[in-house]
């Protein structure tokens, strides 16, 4: 059974950049082709897709977010992260970590951005 977990600071300074960490266990994030994600939903607002890593560890970003954000990961953790430079009050949202197979998402987390 894979599953995917979210973890990182909840509350973030403006100006600060955000660092989340997904971790996965039941598969391995270099094989099988899947695709790992970062989402996020601001309050009321819609789901935005903000990057993927692939299995082959080439990464994508959506083109509103490519200057902001950098997607990595730790193969010997088997996690992958999101960094959100620069962050503001309009970065609040959950943040959610996805994989384009059976794991499906994380159960999200809330980040907030105040001074």
């Amino acid at each position: 059974q894979v599953q995917l977990q979210e973890s990182g600071p909840g509350l973030v300074k403006p100006s600060q950049t955000l660092s989340l960490t997904c971790t996965v266990s039941g598969d391995s994030i270099t094989t099988n082709y899947y695709y790992w994600s970062w989402i996020r939903q601001p309050p009321g607002k819609g789901l935005e897709w903000m990057g993927a890593i692939a299995y082959s560890g080439s990464t994508y970003y959506s083109p509103s977010l490519k200057s902001r954000t950098s997607i990595s990961r730790d193969t010997s953790k088997n996690q992958f992260i999101l960094q959100l430079i620069s962050m503001t009050p309009e970065d609040t949202a959950v943040y959610y970590c996805a994989m384009d197979g059976p794991g499906g998402w994380g159960q999200g987390t809330q980040v907030t951005v105040s001074s």
